[in-house]
């Protein structure tokens, strides 16, 4: 549907099996780019690695399987010496990025609390990752979209929790929300240049990232993976268009910001969310 032949994309915290990295890189292959991706190293899930899932690598097969050049890098996006060797090997192993994807976020856990009972250790990290992560990416790969002329898109992973708070996820929302401010500060620095900024905030998306929530705010009594099948029925039910969301949907909207289709949207915080988010 969308041609980028010839482009490369740099996709951020895509080694997960059912992650909407993973589902943005295989996506944008399709339509012609070649892709970098990069996540902080972890050890595979359990059923990740009943299915010889690999991370990185995996998500490289599929990219090249694609007929597209690919790269896998260890980074941590919140390291700016990290993020900068990033962009030098994606420079120099592809001559120049076209679209920046800013996807990875903080790992669910002693964040998701009430506020009064919030480590600030536990605050600290989730903006270390999800606000600071982002705007090192922004600056570093910014630069060299800048000085060459540009155009470029960026896109920044957001969240509907991004536009609407949620109890025992302050800290989350509060970076969220702040992904949205910072991509409007950052699409009206970038015009010049032709770059357009745009998020993308989904809701509830069945992911690996659900399982981590449930084991983090499941009551007594429930184990974690009754509580994330609630949650998800739950969300189902409370969704205009009938399902919850997969990775799938944002990388159906992340390829059309990709594309020249796009051109002319920039600032924006576009809802992936079936209906349930309208903000």
């Amino acid at each position: 549907m969308y041609d980028l032949s010839g482009k490369t994309a740099i996709i951020t915290g895509a080694a997960g099996r059912r992650g909407i990295g993973r589902a943005i890189a295989t996506r944008l292959a399709t339509e012609g780019a070649n892709v970098v991706v990069t996540d902080i190293e972890k050890p595979p899930l359990p059923a990740d690695e009943a299915v010889n899932w690999r991370g990185l690598e995996s998500v490289v097969a599929e990219v090249e399987a694609l007929g597209r050049g690919a790269l896998g890098l260890c980074s941590d996006v919140s390291d700016a010496t990290q993020v900068a060797d990033m962009t030098r090997q994606t420079i120099d192993r592809f001559g120049q990025i076209d679209i920046l994807v800013c996807n990875a976020g903080s790992r669910p856990g002693p964040d998701r609390r009430p506020v009064v009972d919030l480590d600030e250790d536990a605050f600290d990290e989730v903006q270390r990752v999800n606000v600071k992560g982002t705007f090192l990416c922004c600056r570093e790969v910014g630069r060299h979209m800048a000085e060459r002329g540009g155009p470029g898109k960026i896109i920044v992973i957001s969240s509907q929790a991004g536009k609407r708070g949620y109890a025992h996820y302050a800290p989350y929302c509060a970076s969220k929300f702040a992904l949205v401010g910072f991509t409007q500060a950052l699409a009206l620095e970038m015009a010049q240049f032709r770059v357009n900024v745009n998020a993308i905030c989904p809701g509830l998306i069945d992911t690996e990232r659900i399982a981590f929530i449930a084991e983090a705010l499941h009551p007594k009594g429930v184990s974690a993976e009754e509580h994330r099948l609630a949650m998800l029925d739950a969300n189902r039910r409370t969704v205009p268009l009938g399902r919850t969301a997969v990775a799938g949907d944002v990388a159906d909207t992340a390829a059309f910001l990709a594309s020249e289709q796009s051109d002319f949207l920039t600032g924006l915080a576009i809802s992936v969310s079936g209906g349930k988010g309208m903000e």
